[in-house]
């Protein structure tokens, strides 16, 4: 089993937010129920989060993983008996808490790749920039606008 970004979002969203450890556990539980095994949990979260398909929340003393402003979550066929069979909360996350982190987070990867004139990861980031203020009240303009103009140049 080789969960794309959208349906490790999908799992994500089924309890509003999860520990990373949560979701390594979901995802074992959807390939026990298919009979198959997961290939590279944490590579695909590592990836899904990259790719802005997955947030990061710092919230007390977890890291939570919610839907990130690339994500089109997809929930994984079986996935829907998923609260049935883990003992998680079900959690709600502060929109803006969450906005605020990934914001903070594209203006700092901005900045790397503007300094080290990484094309390939500054094109990326332009892209998920009209994602980001869709998604959430963020601001990422004068980022996208260092960033279009270091493309440009």
């Amino acid at each position: 089993m080789e969960p794309t970004a959208d349906e490790l979002a999908g799992v994500v969203d089924l309890f509003g937010a999860l520990t990373r450890e949560e979701l390594t556990e979901a995802l074992s539980e959807l390939a026990f129920k298919r009979a198959e095994e997961v290939e590279d949990p944490d590579g695909a979260i590592d990836d899904a989060v990259a790719s802005y398909h997955l947030a990061v929340l710092e919230a007390g003393d977890e890291t939570l993983l919610a839907p990130g402003p690339a994500a089109f979550p997809e929930l994984p066929a079986e996935a829907e008996d998923l609260p049935h069979i883990l003992d998680v909360p079900e959690r709600t996350v502060d929109q803006e808490r969450l906005a605020r982190a990934v914001e903070n987070r594209f203006h700092e990867e901005s900045a790397v790749a503007v300094q080290s004139d990484d094309e390939t990861v500054m094109k990326r980031l332009l892209d998920v920039s009209y994602e980001l203020e869709v998604w959430g009240p963020v601001d990422v303009a004068d980022a996208r606008e260092r960033l279009t103009d270091a493309v440009d140049d």
